[in-house]
């Protein structure tokens, strides 16, 4: 590139937050402008740089106007409350944006599209390269494994994740229901418990689980009659969805608005 992308980080203190200034702090293609946190948190003034060694010059701030003046991209893995502030700062200033925030709603996730009509947005529930080919191959499986096979997606991760199944779990759903002509809305069961009586063949079961430090497992499984199809993915550092995240920042840096999201990001459709 010949100019460096000015970056605004959303969450710095957090664990996607760490992983983030890190990856731009190594990526010559890329600066940081701004370093958010909320208001509150006791490492705000703080240099950005800091827990790397290193003098960025940035210091950790709540001021997210202050943050967005001439800045390329803002990239967000926050909550769902603060993304929404973070969608119209960035629409009065006219500053893209990734979402890698889970857990919105119906209505929350119409306002991002809303937003893309004037802005460029990348939003992803994962921006872990190896996760979106993973979605095109359980699309590919579900279109040939379509009869004779249940379809179950386990997930798990860390213990202080607060939404179930992930938004991971969900768009994997998403992907073999779509392949399958099916609405995961009403194929899918989220919990089984007690005398459940026999599976359903058009459903989507979802199996969750938390605890220690997982970083992200997937995997969905096809099961037949004398054998199983098994497709997974296990992220073992946040790097690799920080590294995505920040792909998808170049990628917007030619896109004046819409709305696009990893297969877009790695040419895959």
């Amino acid at each position: 590139m010949a100019n460096p992308l000015k970056i605004v980080i959303a969450g710095c203190s957090g664990r996607m937050g760490h992983a983030l200034l890190e990856a731009v702090f190594a990526d010559a293609d890329l600066v940081l402008h701004g370093a958010l946190d909320r208001a509150g948190n006791p490492q705000l003034g703080r240099d950005a740089g800091e827990q790397f060694g290193i003098v960025s010059g940035v210091k950790l701030s709540d001021d997210v106007n202050a943050a967005l003046k001439n800045v390329d991209v803002l990239v967000d893995f926050t909550r769902p409350e603060a993304s929404m502030a973070y969608l119209a700062a960035c629409q009065q200033h006219g500053v893209k944006m990734i979402i890698g925030t889970t857990g919105f709603s119906a209505e929350q996730k119409l306002a991002i599209e809303l937003a893309a009509k004037q802005t460029a947005i990348v939003f992803a529930p994962n921006m872990s390269v190896g996760v979106t080919l993973l979605i095109n191959l359980v699309q590919a499986a579900a279109k040939v494994l379509h009869s004779g096979y249940d379809i179950e997606i386990l997930e798990a991760h860390h213990r202080h994740k607060v939404d179930a199944p992930s938004g991971t779990a969900l768009r994997l759903g998403e992907a073999a229901a779509s392949a399958l002509g099916r609405n995961l809305d009403e194929c899918a069961v989220y919990g089984r418990e007690g005398v459940t009586g026999e599976r359903d063949p058009s459903t989507i079961g979802f199996a969750t689980v938390r605890g220690g430090d997982v970083v992200g497992d997937h995997t969905v499984l096809f099961a037949g009659t004398g054998e199983r199809v098994e497709l997974t993915h296990k992220a073992s550092s946040r790097a690799t969805f920080a590294l995505g995240a920040l792909r998808a920042a170049k990628f917007l840096s030619s896109k004046a608005h819409g709305l696009f999201d990893m297969q877009d990001v790695l040419n895959l459709r």
